[in-house]
């Protein structure tokens, strides 16, 4: 089996991934972000070497899709030649507006890069596995609360300065807290946490670790450096830390965990939305979409529709965006991008461009509630023309969509938009448009429509939504209220 067939590693610019269009590859700056001409030049590249669709994805990747081995290796070269300098190794990853937020607690980007240089000093890039992830999260208007990792760090303001609360195995909500230490103390715990993770071998995350390990960690405040840090040893189970000569509490290793543990990023290999992105849809608020106040000038957020837009649009995008003086994009989770330096008018401007290209510049637009991969005919494995079903439901039933509603749309039963379960998930099958009730693309669907009739199904579920909402009750309320059952049937209506 080779690189361009293995689902088991990230898509990366020296390892495309087979999917159902063709090879793929995946992005991530190491400056944290683009300069408008090197966003232009990728778009270039995309239409050249690709199908011409470029995507961003739910932890803000940016994607090439439609590649094939040669044109593939032609796509690195002219991205080396662009100065694109992209992320290898462990992803530890920092907000969208990491540094430049006026909100934010702290700038996350110095600690962040220190636990990058103890993973290079341990060694352990080679000993993870390839969805072992890291979040370090300032605070401020854009967190990363919607992004899951194996480990989570979080600024946090208490009566003795700013600390970071460590969690573990989850994204904002159901992250495990473990301890609130300083920034010493944080990246030693971090970097523990991933060489017990490493123990486990390449298959290991943070969710096998066991409660004793845990509660090991829970207790180190070390401050000597990671260069320092014995290896663990799987034959003394144990691994030592030492401040001013005294051993701190051993943590304890080698332990067996839940076998059927789930990585935080399985199903990444989608080849549209990374898996560690559970997409719990926040508040508007929290949306990486509209204008956001910056220490020195705005950025403004603009949603790509479903993750994906044509890399043409992209460059007409980016070429107003130079013309109102924007100065860097960077990616955002939930896929977005969000285009720094501009004044309050150029925001505005660019806004409008944007709207005129048809990308997502309201927060409430219902297709930033809707999941949806290639699907047919884009995507050899999709059995439904998933964006096509999309675009119809957020046209014509949009208004169900509120916050608290998730529809995924999936052209097979792989889920590759959304691995996490759903209100209501279509699914693409050999009995036609199967519909899912709170559950994956991978559940047996329980009711069927003919492939080409699916949004009327759901737009008769909407309908039901409308007659039997309570006032003030959301969405997803009224669809537990209604049940299983008889949303179901209303789905299969004629």
């Amino acid at each position: 089996m080779n690189a361009f067939s293995r689902r088991g590693a990230c898509p990366a610019l020296s390892t495309p991934m087979q999917t159902g269009d063709g090879l793929l590859v995946r992005l991530n700056p190491v400056a944290g972000g683009l300069l408008p001409k090197a966003l232009i030049g990728l778009g270039e590249s995309a239409l050249r070497h690709g199908n011409g669709i470029m995507e961003v994805t739910a932890r803000g990747s940016l994607q090439i899709r439609g590649l094939t081995p040669a044109s593939a290796r032609l796509l690195a070269v002219e991205v080396d030649a662009l100065g694109i300098a992209v992320r290898t190794g462990v992803p530890v990853e920092t907000g969208p507006l990491a540094g430049l937020d006026t909100k934010e607690i702290v700038d996350p980007r110095p600690l962040a890069e220190r636990i990058r240089a103890a993973i290079d000093e341990a060694g352990l890039a080679q000993r993870l596995g390839p969805k072992v992830s890291v979040i370090v999260d300032g605070g401020g208007r854009l967190t990363m609360d919607a992004v899951t990792a194996d480990v989570r760090l979080v600024a946090t303001r208490t009566n003795a300065g700013i600390k970071w609360q460590v969690a573990v195995a989850g994204d904002g909500q159901n992250a495990k807290p473990l301890v609130t230490v300083e920034d010493d103390a944080a990246r030693d715990i971090a970097v523990a946490m991933l060489r017990m993770i490493a123990e486990k071998g390449r298959e290991g995350h943070a969710r096998d670790l066991t409660e004793r390990q845990l509660i090991s960690l829970a207790s180190w405040h070390s401050f000597a450096p990671p260069s320092v840090l014995p290896d663990i040893s799987p034959t003394w189970g144990e691994i030592g830390s030492f401040a001013g000569g005294s051993p701190s509490a051993s943590l304890a290793i080698g332990e067996s965990g839940d076998e059927g543990a789930i990585s935080p990023q399985v199903g990444e290999m989608s080849g549209r939305t990374e898996g560690g992105a559970v997409e719990r849809l926040p508040v508007p608020a929290r949306f990486p979409i509209g204008i956001f106040d910056l220490t020195d000038g705005r950025a403004l957020g603009i949603g790509l529709p479903f993750g994906s837009m044509p890399a043409k649009k992209l460059i007409d995008l980016t070429r107003h965006a130079i013309t109102f003086g924007a100065t860097q994009i960077r990616l955002a989770p939930q896929r977005a991008l969000l285009f720094v330096g501009l004044s309050p008018t150029a925001c505005h401007s660019l806004q409008h461009a944007a709207a005129t290209l048809g990308f997502v510049t309201n927060p409430t637009d219902p297709r930033a509630r809707i999941a949806a991969c290639p699907g047919a005919p884009a995507c050899a494995s999709g059995r439904i023309a998933t964006r096509d079903i999309a675009e119809t439901i957020a046209a014509e039933d949009g208004d169900i969509l509120d916050s608290s509603f998730t529809l995924h749309i999936s052209g097979c039963a792989k889920g590759c938009a959304h691995p996490g379960p759903a209100a209501l998930t279509l699914v693409g099958g050999e009995n036609g448009a199967g519909l899912v009730v709170d559950g994956t693309a991978k559940a047996l669907p329980a009711g069927y429509r003919p492939r080409y009739d699916a949004a009327r199904g759901v737009g008769r579920i909407a309908a039901a939504i409308r007659g039997t909402r309570l006032r003030g009750e959301t969405a997803a309320t009224c669809l537990a209220r209604l049940g299983a059952a008889e949303i179901i049937e209303t789905y299969r209506q004629e």
